[in-house]
């Protein structure tokens, strides 16, 4: 159900019509259906179809973090050039996949550069050629294998790759004076996550991703995730880091010990609960077994 639609058939059915006045209730079905706020030191979030979007706006110029798909991406350009007059100095990709990077095209002759990790930009290119989209795309004009760096105002932003993870150029995005730091799909909070083995993706190296980054984050580190099973906890802290590497170890520990069980592909994915994994809902569980067992198996 999309928000218009939530929002009339929450206020229809709590009878609260006639306690509004035309002008607010017609105001609340007018709110954008995106989210669109400030979290600290310039830095904010947006969210609308799609994998979530960060931004930084600050005296010298603007900076984003992922662009979901086009009609979106238009919709946050709007909005950050009502809050700066100043340039878009970087767009960022956390990885290549379309919901990420389908809206990067929207910000073609608007952000003077597109960064992203080589594999992702590789990535992008390769499922453009399949899918035929190659010119719907805008691919990164800077690219890195390790860690990336750049300065806009007072606020330093580093890119860290540690390893294949969702797919194999997966980056944390950290705005290190704001500490805030955008997962990318590194992290679906609470929510089963598609692990694409066709990009490169590993179960098992995903784990070491996520405990490197509690290395390198701390406690009062704010993090933006790619995806979560509630739309309004798209943002959390250093404990939902943690309870993804929960997730995917428990992922990976029950698959290898149903193989070395004898337990057949069929039975593996027929699973309709991991042991010791409580909070994860939403549809979608048998792609990370998928992806499990054919890591493991092969």
């Amino acid at each position: 159900m999309d928000r218009r639609k939530f929002l009339m058939s929450t206020v229809l059915t709590a009878g609260s019509v006639a306690l509004l006045g035309k002008k607010s209730f017609a105001s609340l079905l007018a709110d954008p259906a995106y989210q669109f706020k400030p979290l600290r030191g310039n830095v904010g979030m947006f969210a609308e179809q799609g994998g979530t979007i960060a931004w930084l706006v600050n005296k010298d110029g603007i900076v984003v973090v992922d662009a979901e798909f086009p009609d979106p991406a238009t919709h946050l350009i709007a909005e950050l050039k009502k809050q700066s007059d100043k340039p878009f100095e970087w767009l960022i990709n956390t990885h290549h996949h379309g919901d990420h990077t389908g809206g990067n095209i929207s910000f073609k002759g608007i952000a003077q550069h597109v960064a992203a990790h080589a594999n992702s930009l590789t990535n992008q290119k390769a499922s453009a050629v399949k899918q035929k989209t190659e010119d719907k795309q805008l691919y990164p004009d800077t690219t890195y294998t390790d860690k990336w760096k750049v300065k806009v105002g007072d606020e330093r932003i580093t890119a860290h790759y540690f390893g294949a993870g969702h797919t194999n150029g997966d980056s944390f995005i950290h705005f290190e004076h704001a500490n805030v730091v955008h997962t990318g799909d590194l992290v679906f909070n609470r929510r089963y996550p598609f692990v694409d083995r066709s990009a490169g993706a590993s179960c098992k190296s995903w784990i070491t991703v996520l405990e490197k980054a509690q290395k390198q984050f701390d406690k009062d580190t704010l993090f933006v995730f790619g995806h979560a099973f509630d739309p309004q906890k798209v943002t959390g802290n250093m404990d939902d880091v943690k309870a993804m590497q929960h997730f995917m170890e428990s992922l990976v520990n029950y698959v290898d010990s149903s193989i070395k069980a004898g337990k057949s592909k069929q039975e593996i994915l027929a699973t309709k609960a991991i042991p010791g994994v409580t909070e994860w809902q939403g549809d979608g569980i048998e792609r990370g077994l998928t992806a499990a067992y054919e890591e493991l198996s092969a």
